[in-house]
């Protein structure tokens, strides 16, 4: 299993600089940003200096959407920064929120992130690809490596995610809708001619290492109601007929809004809603043992990757206890288990 962080872009830049290189030293193979230009600084800017202050991460947004930028442009921006400092790039991409939501716009069409995907890898991985009825390539690219990994909830979403991407995000860490997931991905994936286990599977979540279980829950309840509009996007389109797990639907039952002005911050008062039993699943908290189970459990699973989203008071200390005691004993083939004492 592989280790991420997931920061936000807030100024000062050299702070999410300085957080990258921790993250590098304790032994995360990727740092992920949110992408919200309004909200936070622009990361494509940021991630160029991310590069060139570390030798090892694979940087990239959780995530971009097709909406914000032209196609032609953000492949153009990750075949630079390959260029310039090797192929540690990776696209996470989604239809869109906070980026779109707070400008008065709305989520792309699964049809324009199916496009896009195809867009953005083919250009990103120096090869032509076709747009608008003429053939595109960048004459000065050569040798790119851009996989891309899409973020997504609903049925769907999770089919297109198995026939065309390289990745899945998938952001919460509850078992069970964990699970439903990556077997919709998955049969997704086969049904469309692929070899299911393709495709790689990453759960996004806050994590924080510590003893004061009260103080974790209220420094990451900020998270279910960001999940949560997503989940009332599922629910507006698809209802609550037991085609999406009630694991999932349930808990925006009493949701009553969201403000973008706050989006991924502690003290979020649009995430009163959310219980502290949907903060315990949606989220990896507690002691390093804590931990230990339950990213366990996730790798038996099939997930590749666990990134953790940072946005909370105690993030140079978390970092330090997974370089430290996490990471070093959860990485063994791919799947999260023990090293034998």
């Amino acid at each position: 299993m592989d280790f991420g962080v997931v920061l936000q872009c807030h100024p000062p830049s050299a702070r999410t600089i300085a957080l990258t290189r921790l993250a590098e030293s304790h032994g995360f193979s990727h740092v992920w940003t949110f992408d919200s230009h309004v909200l936070w600084q622009e990361p494509y800017v940021l991630f160029a200096q991310m590069l060139a202050e570390t030798r090892r991460v694979t940087v990239g947004p959780m995530v971009t959407n097709p909406a914000t930028r032209d196609w032609t442009v953000t492949a153009s921006l990750y075949a630079t920064l390959n260029e310039m400092y090797g192929n540690r790039t990776i696209c996470g991409i989604g239809r869109g929120d906070s980026a779109v939501r707070v400008t008065g716009g709305k989520p792309t069409t699964l049809r324009d992130l199916r496009e896009s995907v195809n867009v953005i890898r083919e250009l990103g991985n120096s090869r032509e690809v076709e747009i608008n009825g003429s053939t595109v390539r960048f004459p000065w690219s050569s040798g790119s490596s851009l996989p891309v990994w899409v973020a997504a909830y609903g049925p769907k979403a999770l089919a297109l995610t198995g026939e065309i991407a390289d990745g899945f995000i998938l952001q919460l860490a509850d078992l069970d809708i964990a699970s439903w997931m990556i077997d919709t991905v998955r049969s997704a994936a086969s049904d469309a001619g692929r070899d299911p286990y393709d495709v790689k599977f990453c759960v996004a979540a806050p994590m924080y290492v510590g003893d004061d279980l009260d103080h974790q829950r209220d420094q990451s309840r900020w998270f279910g109601g960001m999940v949560g509009n997503h989940v009332a996007d599922i629910v507006e389109r698809y209802g609550t007929d037991g085609s999406i797990p009630a694991a999932l639907t349930d808990y925006i039952k009493t949701r009553e809004g969201y403000d973008y002005n706050q989006h991924g911050q502690v003290g979020n008062t649009h995430a009163d809603f959310v219980s502290d039993e949907i903060v315990d699943r949606f989220c990896v908290l507690g002691t390093v043992e804590d931990h230990l189970t339950k990213l366990e459990a996730l790798g038996k699973l099939g997930v590749d990757q666990f990134a953790g989203y940072l946005q909370h008071d105690n993030k140079e200390e978390t970092m330090r206890m997974y370089g430290e005691h996490i990471i070093p004993t959860l990485t063994r083939g791919g799947v999260a288990v023990r090293k034998e004492q």
